[in-house]
């Protein structure tokens, strides 16, 4: 009897975890639902109503085919976007290879200063190339006539703000390297340029083909560039902007929404057909490529690295001293007056506040239900349907622009049916918005790093008849804290830096310092818009250096296990 006593409760107990387990996986599929599936159908509804909320087909994208100003847009999207990439690539790659492949010094350095634009919003380099290239430009003479307002200043801004990212993939890419092959290459006598032909470029295809579309994708999307220097060369997001916000037509602003989601969609799709189609590089034989001193290449690709890391530095470095100079370029002596913000606006310097609390909230909510939501998905077991639904909607914001998404809040928050409405216009709604815009990176860092950790975690908790959430708090987590950092650190600095996520969704009391950026540049103060771009960059930059400090402590303090 004795005995029977003591089951009963042990079993009880594993059943309400499990049942806790499972209705924390549907808790996580409502909240994926109503953060991003219910608004972008919302948007798609939109599309084919009329202003008074009536089915009518087609009728909206007719209209949109129909009209040469407004179609012509989607063509100048495409090609800003495809020159942007062909310009950004190639540069990248030889970045990338310069810091993996060779042996040239200060390797840290250059790619410190290659990761500079993350840290800017995409507002930064157009202000700063206005201040080189535009009417009364230190450089305007260099461009021979042509001006930089258009899609040549579009392209140039694109290139700065996207660099970073395809480096990174690259980076990655041209990591992942077996030696031997490239001895067995050199041993058959192949020349370093059919090496390079034949084993280089197939083994990071994948690798070029993902920066190319994150590249390409971003172009596209991205409304803060045009926005400051596109002059009047439309493109899909300056017209999806003027659609909503300027003549409040909502539904073609819906239909110009889903022709900027299609180049997002499709290059999503692309990217998911291609990753099938790759083959591991490394196996459990392979050699690690320890790149062999060269004096010759490598001085060749230190004076490679200088070269795309000047124009980096040289635009950051110009939109400081625009921030910092009394009144262009008229009055060059060095002021504060720039940042002295209640000279310019009412809020004064409560937008950067906002974008404070924005980023912290941001980084606080959506870390903690990034990673207990892939830890969710990735150990523990039911609901298997369910599951999918989750890695769907997880997954989905990778192809969906901020733009779209905040044009889908719109529709689906501000209808007067949804008893989540009293949401509009207050700071949680940012906060939701961003944290869904930025879901799916984090969520598979956090996939990353659950992957490495064996399921004889769980299986001996259970066999002990531990709870899973101690086993969760107790090794998982403090296993995973480096992760969970990078993950708080990249929706931080997203959330400073984020224009297109949010432009929908602000109302006075709100407005973040990436928005009061576009309405001073609007309003022809271009210092101060500058000087609160550099605020952005400024603030970003701490939080880096301090995630750098912090993640070097906890390495030594909690990762120690890693070490031999």
């Amino acid at each position: 009897m004795a005995t029977a006593v003591a089951v009963v409760p042990a079993r009880r107990k594993l059943a309400r975890d499990e049942w806790i387990a499972r209705m924390a996986v549907v808790a996580l599929a409502l909240w994926l639902l109503v953060a991003v599936a219910l608004p972008l159908w919302a948007l798609l509804s939109k599309s084919f109503q009329n202003r008074d909320g009536v089915f009518v087909g087609l009728a909206n994208y007719a209209t949109y085919f129909s009209n040469p100003a407004l179609f012509s847009s989607f063509w100048n999207s495409i090609v800003v976007a495809a020159i942007a990439t062909a310009v950004v690539l190639p540069a990248a790659f030889a970045y990338a290879y310069a810091l993996t492949r060779t042996a040239m010094k200060a390797k840290g350095l250059f790619n410190a200063l290659a990761q500079i634009p993350i840290l800017a919003p995409s507002l930064l380099p157009a202000i700063a190339l206005i201040y080189l290239f535009g009417n009364q430009g230190l450089l305007r003479g260099l461009l021979f006539g042509q001006s930089i307002y258009g899609p040549l200043g579009i392209v140039i801004a694109e290139a700065f703000y996207t660099f970073p990212h395809a480096l990174l993939i690259l980076v990655t890419a041209l990591t992942t390297a077996d030696a031997r092959l490239y001895e067995s290459a050199a041993a058959l006598g192949a020349s370093p340029r059919r090496i390079f032909l034949t084993v280089t470029l197939p083994g990071a295809r994948y690798g070029i083909l993902s920066a190319a579309l994150v590249v390409f994708t971003l172009v596209v999307t991205d409304f803060g560039a045009p926005k400051v220097i596109g002059g009047r060369f439309n493109v899909l997001a300056t017209d999806v902007y003027k659609q909503v916000v300027g003549q409040q037509n909502f539904q073609i602003g819906a239909v110009v929404a889903m022709m900027l989601l299609a180049p997002a969609v499709l290059s999503f799709a692309a990217e998911r057909f291609v990753r099938r189609k790759q083959m591991a590089q490394l196996t459990a034989q392979a050699v690690p490529l320890v790149p062999k001193p060269q004096p010759l290449g490598d001085g060749a690709f230190l004076g490679l690295c200088a070269l795309v890391a000047i124009p980096i530095v040289g635009i950051l470095a110009t939109a400081a001293f625009a921030s910092l100079i009394k009144f262009w370029p008229y009055n060059l002596a060095l002021s504060l007056r720039n940042y002295n913000f209640g000279n310019f606006e009412t809020a004064g310097w409560l937008p950067y506040w906002n974008s404070l609390r924005l980023a912290g909230w941001t980084a606080v909510i959506g870390t903690a239900l990034i990673f207990t939501g892939a830890y969710l998905q990735e150990k523990t077991r039911g609901l298997q349907a369910v599951r999918a639904v989750v890695q769907l909607f997880a997954m989905l914001p990778l192809a969906v622009p901020g733009l779209v998404l905040g044009i889908s809040y719109i529709f689906f928050f501000n209808h007067p049916a949804n008893p989540l409405g009293f949401l509009y216009g207050t700071m949680a709604i940012l906060v939701l918005n961003t944290i869904a815009h930025f879901y799916t990176v984090g969520h598979l860092t956090a996939t990353t790093a659950l992957k490495q950790l064996d399921s004889e975690f769980e299986a001996v908790s259970a066999s002990l008849r531990a709870p899973f959430y101690r086993t969760f708090g107790k090794v998982t987590v403090p296993v995973c804290l480096p992760a969970i950092l990078d993950i708080a650190v990249y929706m931080f600095v997203n959330a400073m830096t984020t224009v297109s996520a949010v432009i929908f969704l602000w109302v006075p009391p709100t407005r973040v310092a990436s928005i009061a950026v576009v309405y001073m540049d609007d309003a022809g103060w271009q210092g101060a818009a500058a000087a609160m771009a550099m605020m952005i960059v400024y603030t970003s930059a701490t939080v880096k250096v301090l995630h750098v400090l912090l993640a070097r402590t906890l390495d030594r303090r909690t990762q120690a296990w890693r070490r031999r």
